[in-house]
C-alpha cells in the first residue's frame, strides 16, 4: 500500500464508527467501541506530535524532547474486526507519514533492503539502525496488519529493527491473532526473542478485542463453500465470498517467504487469499508452502479444481498436502470445483489416499468447523 503523505482533515474516529453503526454497515459490537475508545485516545496523542525523525535539526538542539508516543498492539480472535478497525483509523488519524501494509510483505521488504545494503561498505550492525531511520523517514506512523513471527530470518532481526524504530520516535499499531508472549511460541532459539516481546509491552499499549461474535463467520452464516459444476456462476460466487471475507479491502498480491523461498499469493487481504488451483497444485510447492499458507491465511478460496485423472499425480498430491494444512490449521475453505467432492479423484492409485481428502473437504462445509478459531 502506498505511503500517506498528505494532510487531510478527518471527522473523528470515534465519529465515523458511530455513523457507519447509525446507517447499519455495523452492527454494535462492546468490544470494537472499547477499542475505538483505545484507538481514539491515540490518534488524539498523535495529533501534532512530532517524533525526531520528523522535526528540523535546529528544533531538535532548541527543544525540549516529547515522550515517545506508546502504540497499540491489537489481537483477539480471527473475525473480531481488527483489520476493519485498523484501516478506520488510519483513515481517521491526522498523521502525514503513515503506512498501513501487511506484516509478512513487510519483512519480505525488509530482508530485500537488508540485502541492498549489505552490498556496501557498512558493517552489518551499522545496517538495521540505518534501515530503521529510513523506514521511519519514509512513515513514522506504521500500521502492521496480521502481525506474526513464523521463522527465525524474522525472529532474529526484529528486536534491533524496532529499537531502531522506536529510538527514532515512530510509533506502530498492529493487529494480531496472537497475544505477545505468544509470539513465535516453540521457535527456533526462541530466548533470543524474548527481549522484543518486552520490547513490544515497553512501547505498545496491549489491548485484546475480546468480542464473543466472529463477524466474518456470522456474515456468512448458511452460505455454501463448496460449488460445482465450475464456469461463470461459481467463478462469480467466489468472487462475491472473497468480496464478503475481506470486507471489500483491495486485494493485493504478495511474496510469503519460506524457508528462504517465496511463495507467490496473487490476491490477498485482510487474512483471505485466493488461488486458482493451478497457482496452488500446479507448481512445485510442498507441505512447508502450504503450512505456511494455511498459518498466514485464515480464509482460503480456491477456483478451478479439476476432476483428477491418474495421469496428473502431482497434482493429486499437492491438493491433498493443501487441505491436509487448511484442515489442521482450521481455516475456513471455499471451492469450486468441476465435481463434487467424492468424484474428483476416483481412479489411480492416490485414489484410495484421497478418500480422507474427501472426509475434510466434507468437514470442512459444516458449520461446526466453521465456527472453530483459525489455529495458524
Amino acid at each position: 500500500m502506498p505511503i500517506k503523505t498528505q494532510f487531510i482533515m478527518k471527522t473523528s474516529l470515534q465519529a465515523t464508527y458511530e455513523s457507519l453503526i447509525a446507517r447499519h454497515d455495523l452492527r454494535p459490537d462492546p468490544a470494537q467501541a472499547e477499542a475505538i475508545a483505545v484507538l481514539q485516545k491515540l490518534a488524539d496523542q498523535l495529533d501534532g506530535y512530532k517524533p525526531p525523525v520528523a522535526r528540523h535539526v535546529i528544533a531538535n538542539f532548541l527543544q525540549e524532547p516529547q515522550a515517545p508516543a506508546r502504540g497499540l498492539y491489537l489481537y483477539g480472535d480471527v473475525g473480531r474486526g481488527k483489520s476493519m478497525l485498523m484501516d478506520l483509523f488510519i483513515e481517521n488519524v491526522n498523521v502525514a507519514k503513515r503506512r498501513r501494509v501487511h506484516f509478512h510483505q513487510f519483512m519480505l521488504e525488509v530482508h530485500a533492503r537488508l540485502h541492498h545494503l549489505q552490498t556496501g561498505p557498512e558493517e552489518a550492525e551499522q545496517i538495521l539502525p540505518r534501515l530503521a531511520r529510513d523506514l521511519a523517514n519514509e512513515a513514522w506512523l506504521l500500521c502492521f496488519d496480521e502481525f506474526h513471527v513464523g521463522n527465525i530470518a524474522d525472529a532474529m532481526i526484529l528486536g534491533r529493527l524496532f529499537s531502531g524504530l522506536f529510538d527514532c520516535g515512530a510509533v506502530v499499531v498492529a493487529t494480531s491473532n496472537w497475544p505477545p508472549d505468544e509470539l513465535y511460541k516453540n521457535g527456533l532459539q526462541r530466548d533470543r526473542f524474548l527481549p522484543f516481546i518486552e520490547l513490544i509491552k515497553q512501547r505498545m499499549v496491549a489491548h485484546r478485542l475480546a468480542g464473543a461474535v466472529d463477524h466474518r463467520y456470522e456474515q456468512m452464516r448458511g452460505t455454501l463453500n463448496y460449488f460445482s459444476p465450475l464456469g461463470a456462476t461459481a467463478t462469480g460466487k467466489l468472487q462475491a465470498i472473497f468480496k464478503q471475507l475481506t470486507g471489500g479491502a483491495e486485494a493485493s498480491p504478495l511474496q510469503l517467504p519460506v524457508e528462504g523461498r517465496l511463495v507467490a499469493v496473487p490476491r490477498a487481504a485482510r487474512g483471505a487469499a485466493f488461488f486458482s488451483f493451478g497457482e496452488l497444485c500446479s507448481r512445485p510447492l510442498g507441505s512447508a508452502d502450504y503450512l505456511a499458507l494455511a498459518e498466514c491465511f485464515s480464509a482460503v478460496v480456491i477456483d478451478g479444481v479439476p476432476q483428477l485423472s491418474p495421469e496428473q499425480r502431482n497434482e493429486t498430491t499437492r491438493f491433498m498436502n493443501l487441505i491436509d494444512a487448511l484442515y489442521e490449521a482450521k481455516a475456513k475453505v471455499f471451492i469450486a470445483a468441476a465435481v463434487p467432492a467424492n468424484q474428483i479423484c476416483t481412479t489411480g492409485e492416490l485414489s484410495f489416499s484421497f478418500q480422507r481428502t474427501i472426509s475434510r473437504l466434507i468437514e470442512m462445509q459444516s458449520d461446526e468447523y466453521r465456527q472453530k478459531p483459525h489455529l495458524g
